[in-house]
């Protein structure tokens, strides 16, 4: 019983400590837009030039993605922006 109990206070002192941890709070908030359909964000788009594109606001989940690709969804559609800089800024 006292081995329960301890590991149960070592993991609440584990979850406690943590809470001031940014890749805690990056994590929180990752499910957060998960389950919201994403967060309030402006997205820029510049070609390598720096001449600006496009600009999307609104609320915008990003999805991760590898081979120098953007993926995200707004407004019930998908963007795929391949080969450009993108900003994006959470408001």
């Amino acid at each position: 019983m006292k081995k329960k109990i301890a590991g149960i206070l070592v993991v609440l002192g584990l979850i406690i400590g943590c809470t001031g941890c940014a890749s805690w709070e990056r994590g929180i908030k990752s499910i957060g837009s998960d389950l919201s359909g994403g967060l309030n964000r402006t997205v820029e788009v510049y070609d390598y030039s720096g001449n600006l594109l496009k600009t999307y606001e609104g609320k915008i989940d990003i999805a991760e993605s590898d081979g120098g690709k953007v993926l995200f969804d707004m407004n019930g559609n998908r963007y795929s922006i391949y080969n450009a800089i993108v900003i994006v800024e959470e408001k």
